[in-house]
Order: structure tokens, then C-alpha cells, then sequence
């Protein structure tokens, strides 16, 4: 075989191999190209979950706001209660005369 032939078989070779290992790399970027596209379309679902379960923020606010509300009305009478409570024994020596006085106005 002359040196021509030997050089273009070498070149061939040299050729199929650099088309190999092109053909495998970009076979990986497609995979990975593929598994970006995948995990993109998973992050666009639960941001548009996400953004549904949001706008039903400000219905839930109104009502959250109303049972708030009465909770701290409850909450300001208990303790009015207790400072009546706390008053009445700071300020009265004999208690137990204020509940026989009380028993015996029921009695009547």
C-alpha cells in the first residue's frame, strides 16, 4: 500500500472517530437539554399552583380578620374580669363576709 492511501485511511479513521465522539456528545447535551426542559415545565406547573393558591389569599384575609377580631374582644374581657377580680381582693380584707353578705341578701 502506498503512503497516500495510508494517510487517507488514517484520515478516515481519524474522521470517524471525531464523528463518534461529536455523536456522543451531543447526544449527552440533548439528554441534559431534555432533562432542563423537563424540570423547567415541573417548576412552571407548581409556580402557576402556587400563584392559583395566592389569589385566594385575600378571601380567607376577611374572615381570618373577623374570627381575629372577636378573639380579642374575648381576650380584653377576660382580662377586665381578671383585674375586677384582682381589685376586689386587693381592696376587700373580709372576702368571705362579701359572700355570706351576698348569700344572705339571696336568702331574703
Amino acid at each position: 500500500m502506498s503512503t497516500g492511501i495510508q494517510l487517507w485511511i488514517i484520515s478516515l479513521v481519524i474522521g470517524l472517530v471525531v464523528i463518534g465522539v461529536v455523536a456522543l456528545l451531543l447526544s449527552l447535551v440533548k439528554k441534559t437539554a431534555i432533562k432542563i426542559d423537563d424540570t423547567a415545565a415541573d417548576i412552571w406547573t407548581q409556580g402557576k399552583l402556587t400563584a392559583n393558591n395566592t389569589i385566594h389569599i385575600p378571601l380567607f384575609l376577611t374572615k381570618t380578620n373577623q374570627v381575629a377580631g372577636k378573639i380579642l374582644k374575648a381576650a380584653v374581657a377576660i382580662v377586665g374580669g381578671s383585674k375586677a377580680i384582682t381589685q376586689h381582693i386587693e381592696g376587700c380584707p373580709g372576702c368571705p363576709h362579701c359572700i355570706l353578705q351576698s348569700s344572705e341578701n339571696n336568702v331574703l
